[in-house]
């Protein structure tokens, strides 16, 4: 399947999209069960529809997940978690035999019982607009990643070659994701060393070496702030942000920046010097095109 990111790329869908949704909630909320009812009461009136529900338990657990997704739809915040919780929706429909057809008119439905409710607000018509622009992108997001979830795991279901493949790229992503989790962890350790080094820095200040523990310092500080944006773009990626090998470069940067500045004050033989200036340069070059080069992708 396609990222989240990729998807909400294509549907357009913008961080004000998501703040207009969150701003939505409390009268979605107040409406919720109104709108629950009219799309229950079409489940109980279709024939086909109807017949799905086998149990009383099972009819329940279904009303149950609808209204706890239509309450995500106004969450404000719409990453990983909402991607997988659509997928699980999908495969779940799969494993009832659910067809495709009644998803999309229970979305259709929630649709414009969205609008209908929209449309009666007390505000200005562009506003109106842009609400109802708003609610059905993330209907038709949902219902884009829910059918193509469905569709794979039919094709899984029914190809053993597709079996074997989704394993492997299952198995991949959790330890993908293991990984990952490793890194932020290795990279708290690493930030917690580095805000050490910082405060030992510091404190040789205060201890009568001003001039080297002032340089000593502000190589640490220029590298704490380094290990927070490692930090920052770790975490973006897990949300399913963009890996910015710039920021590893700039690390590598900054390392060589701190150790040119305690090379100075300790007097070292000029030729170490050197060495580190020209390493300065080749890394501060591959910084500015690798730099440039994510710039020009966004």
């Amino acid at each position: 399947m396609r990222s989240f990111k990729e998807i909400k790329q294509d549907y357009r869908f913008t961080d004000e999209d998501q703040k207009r949704l969150a701003a939505l909630q409390p009268l979605m909320a107040e409406r919720s069960e109104e709108i629950m009812s009219t799309l229950n009461l079409w489940f109980m009136g279709t024939k086909g529809a109807y017949s799905l529900f086998t149990a009383q338990t099972l009819k329940t657990h279904v009303f149950e997940t609808q209204k706890s997704w239509f309450n995500e739809l106004f969450a404000g915040t719409y990453e990983n978690r909402f991607y997988e919780q659509l997928i699980k929706i999908g495969a779940a429909h799969v494993r009832r035999n659910v067809d495709v057809h009644y998803m999309q008119r229970a979305a259709n439905i929630i649709k414009n019982a969205c609008i209908g409710i929209i449309s009666k607000a007390e505000q200005p018509v562009a506003e109106i607009t842009s609400n109802i622009i708003t609610v059905g992108k993330i209907i038709d997001i949902s219902m884009n990643v829910i059918v193509s979830a469905y569709i794979e795991e039919e094709i899984r279901f029914y190809s053993p070659v597709y079996k074997v493949k989704s394993a492997l790229i299952s198995f991949s992503e959790r330890f993908s994701q293991a990984t990952n989790f490793m890194l932020v962890f290795a990279l708290i350790g690493l930030t917690l060393g580095v805000g050490w080094l910082f405060l030992r820095d510091v404190i040789n200040i205060f201890s009568g070496n001003i001039e080297q523990g002032i340089i000593a310092s502000l190589g640490s500080m220029l590298l704490l702030w380094l290990m927070l944006e490692l930090m920052n773009t770790e975490i973006s990626h897990l949300k399913g942000g963009k890996f910015h090998i710039s920021i590893f470069v700039g690390v590598a940067l900054v390392t060589m920046i701190r150790e040119t500045m305690i090379a100075t004050l300790r007097h070292e033989k000029p030729e170490s010097i050197y060495y580190l200036i020209a390493a300065i340069l080749v890394i501060g070059f591959v910084y500015w095109i690798v730099a440039k080069t994510e710039n020009n992708r966004k």
